[in-house]
């Protein structure tokens, strides 16, 4: 009979408790699934999350760093990451995402990961949401 692997919650302390019942990661056996970032600023006790900023480049660089917390809390890294999945609002975004993207991972050795962008609607003010797939070890 084979052991069952425990799935862990993942909460930076940067982060604020999700708005709903799921976490900001989850990481079971050697497998870290971090759920949809988004462009807030690090949690201030009492205060609602904000976006950083009106601009892409802004909220990017802040959902990615996010997205960061969550894997390293994890105990993991963009060197483990498989899957990046993005969600813009704004078909006009794509190229200067590519470009803030291609900034954010310059010094990786390797391409980041496979990657899916796709359009949707976010909460007012939001331009970008994204998620991870990481593998350990």
């Amino acid at each position: 009979m084979t052991e069952k692997l425990q799935k862990t919650a993942i909460t930076p302390a940067t982060h604020t408790a999700p708005p709903a019942k799921f976490s900001h990661g989850v990481k079971k056996g050697n497998i870290l699934q971090v759920a949809g970032q988004v462009g807030f600023g690090p949690a201030v006790p009492g205060q609602a999350p904000a976006p950083v900023g009106p601009g892409l480049r802004e909220q990017t660089l802040q959902t990615l760093r996010n997205v960061q917390s969550v894997l390293e809390e994890g105990g993991a890294s963009w060197e483990d990451v498989v899957m990046v999945r993005i969600y813009l609002t704004d078909t006009g975004h794509f190229a200067e995402l590519n470009e803030i993207y291609n900034e954010f991972f310059a010094d990786l050795k390797e391409v980041p990961a496979a990657r899916t962008t796709v359009y949707v609607g976010l909460p007012a003010g939001l331009l970008i949401e994204i998620d991870a797939l990481a593998v350990l070890g």
